[in-house]
């Protein structure tokens, strides 16, 4: 096998497209105003800058570029969106519901809500990882100001039924919010259309910079107002202070563009490189099975459990010539097993022995074969060291082994 490096962990960064990097790159030196620089030509020309980013990203998800605010990513986003509207609506009420399968962005921001005082119902979900709407309305009452359900899931690629619980919380009058990080700029993404009043979303999971994010708030019917989290200048409407980071917003709007036009194709071109992945994978290995729903999920998600294989040790056998991950980049540095697959209903065991390939606008087919290649021989490898294996090779029933803690 060739040296190249192999990168099918675009969910949790994606590489920059070099369209984008060249759109940046005169605001580093040829133009470096500060947008909020009101009485020189390199003021106007940042801000200028700006305003054209604001609306190519607003006509992605087709809504008014004034209800786009700039942040520093999908995390501070979420956490404006939830901790501003738990402040700002905590008169009316103090409940939130979410789920547990939710990003870790959105899990300890309610965590500190709950600690601010306010009170936070974690939805379940099912094998697929779907949230049920009829639980999601049962929890619904007369103090919850926010229900926030994330897009697509960062792990499983589960897409929730955005319009259905939309519709819900139309219903009851209660605000709500999506962490849309993994699906804006890779499938298509109306907020309006399906009753989403704050969604949060990332550059560098669309190929864009780090760095740099937005918070989409609701202008009109209702009008969504969010305390501010950060003091300063009152920049972004009062809502997010701080000096704008004018080449990341350029290059943010540059990589909105090119995923408006260029989507869909992506989409097509990596489901069929998804598929053949697992397919193959599949019929070489025996006792592997795809985690979350294989009928509503992102296009270039899998997530696989390869059973009696440790995910750690398996990745360690080819980490040298291929980046996947067994879990979210955010919890990586923590041994426990993913509490996603845990709320799907996995056992420790299986949520353990889970991989997850993301493929992004740069993956080639010649890739995933290497990939292939990769996998089978890292589960053969793992699998011949592993008595475990060959205790239920031999059919011993693992569940009845009575296993001594010594």
């Amino acid at each position: 096998m060739d040296k190249k490096l192999i990168y099918l962990d675009n969910n949790a960064t994606t590489p920059c497209d070099p369209r984008v990097v060249d759109t940046m790159l005169p605001f580093f030196y040829q133009y470096p105003g500060n947008a909020a620089s009101r009485n020189h030509p390199f003021g106007w020309k940042a801000e200028e800058a700006v305003d054209y980013a604001r609306e190519q990203i607003a006509n992605l998800i087709s809504v008014d570029q004034k209800e786009i605010i700039f942040t520093s990513g999908a995390t501070e986003g979420n956490n404006l969106a939830l901790k501003g509207v738990f402040e700002m609506y905590k008169r009316k009420g103090n409940h939130i519901i979410t789920a547990k399968t939710e990003h870790k962005a959105v899990l300890d921001a309610c965590q500190k809500i709950e600690k601010m005082g306010g009170e936070v119902t974690y939805l379940d979900v099912n094998r697929q990882g779907l949230v049920d709407v009829n639980e999601l309305e049962a929890a619904i009452k007369e103090n919850t100001i926010l229900v926030s359900i994330m897009w697509a899931n960062n792990e499983t690629g589960t897409i929730q039924p955005m319009k259905e619980i939309g519709a819900v919380c139309e219903k009851h009058g209660v605000l709500f919010m999506s962490d849309a990080t993994q699906a804006v700029g890779k499938i298509p993404v109306n907020p309006k259309e399906v009753g989403v009043h704050l969604m949060s979303f990332t550059a560098h999971k669309m190929y864009g910079p780090k760095g740099v994010g937005a918070l989409f708030v609701n202008r009109k019917n209702p009008r969504v107002k969010v305390t501010a989290q950060l003091d300063g200048g009152g920049h972004e409407r009062g809502m997010r202070s701080g000096t704008l980071n004018v080449p990341g917003i350029v290059g943010f709007g540059k990589a909105c563009e090119i995923a408006q036009k260029e989507m869909a194709q992506d989409a097509e071109r990596l489901s069929k490189l998804r598929d053949k992945l697992e397919t193959t994978l599949m019929g070489q290995l025996e006792e592997c099975e795809v985690n979350g729903s294989v009928e509503h999920r992102m296009p270039h998600v899998s997530n696989i459990s390869f059973k009696h294989v440790e995910g750690e040790g398996l990745m360690m056998t080819f980490n040298q010539q291929m980046a996947v991950s067994s879990g979210s980049a955010c919890t990586s540095a923590s041994l426990e097993p993913s509490y996603v697959l845990i709320a799907l209903g996995l056992g420790d065991d299986l949520a353990h022995s889970s991989i997850r390939f993301s493929l992004g606008r740069f993956t080639t087919e010649e890739d995933i074969d290497h990939a292939i290649v990769a996998m089978k021989k890292g589960v053969d490898h793992m699998r011949d060291l592993s008595p475990i294996w060959e205790m239920f090779k031999e059919g011993v029933d693992l569940d009845k082994v009575e296993w001594s803690e010594h």
